[in-house]
């Protein structure tokens, strides 16, 4: 009889090396598109208000009905992928982002085009959190945190494709701007759906649905791939916990904190880059709306992720997060010691270092709290709770803003302290240990 090795230890012999990286660049690539999806919103507005008659409010309702479809997504697909497996999710949710994503560009009336951003972002929404429930499968616990910050540091260079899309389609003059962007925002995921059938499914999710050897083939082939070689013996995954649900009794104390965390860093990430820079655009500081300059705020992501990506396996996953959310709230308060170009370009930048070091952190502890069996419904969960947040903000948020800039300085700093508590409450340090 073959003796059990236990799947941590066949992932620690497996190692990390050119599979990972193939891996990242596949995933990395998506989540570089969604950022450009994302971020068109803010970029297409007033070019779809030209094209249908409408008002630049009116025309973001692209954005709130993308929102929308990235929310039920994350809930769906997440659900989805614990049910059906991690590759065929993998598959169908880039698959609706392209098709739709690139239809939205020929949308012929406005209620066409709210409908393909609704299925556009039902898509995006899917790939964010199946992504990170894979890649986390494939990686051992000593590496795992900063591999993970990584494929959340592909946003930073969709950020500055997405700018500089804009920039250049501005420039050439085209009749409707917005079609042409979403055509160009589009298209990489046709790239990342052909680039995805080379990935294999989850070795981890395989071996809890009983498939031991479809596991071990594939853990050889990561192994063969890294220059290495698995010891033999037969999988075993640890006994999973009981309950199946998140929000079971062995979970809920994990979940409440954690969606949270979510809700609130999405509320504070919307507010201030996409209210704050109206506002202070208002008062005269039309420079943070630029181009140019949101391609420098993306530059200062990169250092933030690096940070993220050190911090979580030197520090730990919780007192790294806690950093940088009281970071994010310092920069908030940056603002209020006096409006002027240098200070509202240096706190700008300090908050987008900051935030999107949260982010990083945010998603390597969150897949890590949860089973096997519940992973990728753990993630669906907090992205549909990132979503909500985004959903909320602008009706919650655009008002304290106009009636009080200092209130809503004060609001969003405040917000990102309760998340910083919130985080305490999750009783669990994930750094260097096993996935459940």
């Amino acid at each position: 009889m073959s003796r059990a090795l236990p799947f941590e230890t066949a992932l620690e012999a497996a190692g990390t090396g050119r599979f990972q990286r193939k891996l990242l660049l596949t995933f990395g690539l998506v989540w570089a598109a969604d950022a450009m999806q994302v971020l068109a919103i803010g970029f297409t507005a007033a070019s779809i208000a030209a094209s249908f008659g409408l008002t630049v409010p009116q025309a973001l309702q692209t954005g709130t009905l993308f929102f929308l479809g990235m929310l039920v997504g994350a809930f769906v697909f997440g659900r989805l992928a614990d049910r059906i497996g991690r590759r065929r999710v993998l598959i169908l949710t880039i698959l609706i982002d392209a098709l739709f994503g690139i239809a939205s560009a020929f949308a012929p009336d406005f209620t066409w085009l709210l409908a393909l951003r609704f299925l556009t972002g039902l898509g995006v929404g899917g790939t964010l959190p199946v992504d990170y429930a894979m890649m986390a499968e494939f990686l051992p616990p000593q590496k795992r945190g900063r591999w993970l910050v990584m494929l959340e540091g592909a946003w930073a260079p969709g950020t500055v494709l997405v700018a500089l899309a804009a920039l250049a389609v501005q420039s050439s003059g085209a009749a409707e701007p917005w079609r042409v962007l979403f055509f160009i925002t589009g298209a990489p995921a046709i790239i990342g759906l052909f680039i995805r059938f080379w990935v294999p499914e989850s070795p981890m999710y395989l071996l809890r649905k009983g498939r031991e050897a479809e596991a071990r083939a594939i853990l050889d082939s990561v192994a063969s791939a890294n220059g290495t070689t698995l010891p033999a013996g037969t999988l075993t995954l640890p006994t999973p916990r009981q309950g199946g649900s998140i929000f079971s009794a062995a979970l809920r104390g994990v979940t409440l904190p954690v969606l949270a965390v979510w809700f609130l860093v999405s509320m504070s990430y919307y507010g201030v880059f996409v209210w704050l820079p109206v506002q202070l655009a208002g008062q005269g500081f039309g420079f943070v709306r630029g181009h140019w300059f949101l391609v420098l705020v993306a530059l200062a992501q990169i250092p933030g992720y690096a940070l993220a990506a050190f911090g979580v396996e030197r520090w730990g996953r919780k007192p790294t997060l806690i950093g940088f959310l009281l970071l994010s709230a310092v920069g908030c308060g940056l603002y209020g010691l006096g409006l002027s170009d240098a200070l509202v370009a240096s706190a700008t930048l300090i908050l987008s270092f900051a935030l999107l070091g949260t982010w990083g952190a945010l998603y390597v502890i969150t897949p890590e709290l949860y089973p096997t069996e519940l992973r990728a419904t753990g993630m669906g969960s907090a992205g549909a709770m990132a979503r909500l947040g985004g959903l909320v903000a602008p009706s919650l948020l655009a008002p304290i803003m106009a009636a009080s800039f200092a209130g809503a300085l004060g609001l969003y700093a405040a917000l990102l302290v309760l998340a910083a508590v919130a985080v305490t409450r999750i009783r669990v340090e994930t750094r260097n240990r096993a996935l459940a």
